[in-house]
């Protein structure tokens, strides 16, 4: 069974990602003390966790798909093909997917959705977990090339001080130009 979540689906710039993790079927949750929604743990706390999933699971993989894609496509499309590029990715192939929340789902395997499955469910947790450092990380890189907007705190979404700083500079390259926030800030370059 592989566990997959994505995150950055609301944020106005760069990538959604999203994680698949197959966890042997007698992992102990134990191992990963406070392994919940990968929003719950402290940054810490959520580095120590990520690295002990890739130590331990069976399978870990990242899908992205970055911002042009998400204005081509739309954010429910981009994310779906994020997950599917992830469960493509993975060198065990799941019997059966747990995807967080409501869906959307992958098409071509065996799946369902589940509310709240980040706290129901071992894999999807350590998926959310591994979704989150992985989209912290790179957006804390890509900060490096488009200071001013706070990224590297934000991590691109419509805060207070990344909105002011929209105004400020219009868009990067990066942002999501069909998000409305970004879009109306297009002729401020």
């Amino acid at each position: 069974m592989a566990g997959v979540d994505e995150v950055g689906r609301g944020s106005l710039f760069g990538p959604v990602v999203a994680a698949a993790v197959v966890l042997s079927p007698d992992w102990d949750p134990a191992r990963a003390p406070g392994l919940a929604d990968s929003k719950l743990l402290t940054p810490a706390k959520r580095d120590r966790v990520f690295q002990l999933i890739l130590a331990e699971a069976e399978s870990v993989a990242v899908g992205v798909m970055p911002a042009d894609a998400i204005d081509a496509r739309g954010i429910l499309p981009a994310t779906v093909a994020a997950m599917s590029m992830a469960l493509g990715r993975l060198s065990v192939p799941p019997d059966m997917v747990i995807v967080d929340g409501t869906g959307p789902l992958p098409g071509g395997y065996r799946a369902c959705a589940l509310i709240d499955g980040d706290a129901l469910c071992a894999s999807v947790a350590a998926a959310s977990v591994v979704a989150k450092v992985s989209r912290d990380a790179l957006v804390c890189e890509l900060a490096k090339l488009y200071p001013g907007y706070g990224l590297e705190h934000n991590k691109g979404y419509g805060t207070e001080e990344h909105r002011a700083a929209l105004e400020r500079l219009g868009p990067s390259p990066l942002h999501r130009r069909s998000y409305a926030p970004v879009h109306n800030c297009q002729g401020r370059l």
